[in-house]
């Protein structure tokens, strides 16, 4: 199960055209923790490598990278690492 636009808790922002960019894998692309299509992007990302796909794992990754991600985390890739650092250490 993919996590969804409607699966999140925050607000975003939706840049026309925005979704086809984030594909793949993450990379050394900026971040943008306001761009909706990127933030679902790294969550479902990191869903896939825990192998854990339910709405709460991606609201708890969700609540991560709003609540606790450093600014110096500026990558895709380094807030995926930066995930996996934290996320299983993290209770709700």
């Amino acid at each position: 199960m993919k996590y969804l636009k409607e699966h999140l808790s925050y607000s975003y922002n939706w840049p026309h055209g925005g979704d086809p960019l984030f594909t793949g894998v993450p990379s050394r692309r900026m971040f943008d923790r306001d761009n909706g299509f990127q933030v679902l992007f790294i969550i479902n990302c990191f869903y896939e490598s825990i192998g854990v796909t339910t709405p709460q794992a991606g609201n708890k990754i969700e609540k991560l990278i709003n609540m606790q991600l450093p600014l110096e985390v500026k990558s895709e890739l380094s807030v995926f690492n930066w995930l996996k650092g934290i996320y299983l250490y993290h209770s709700d």
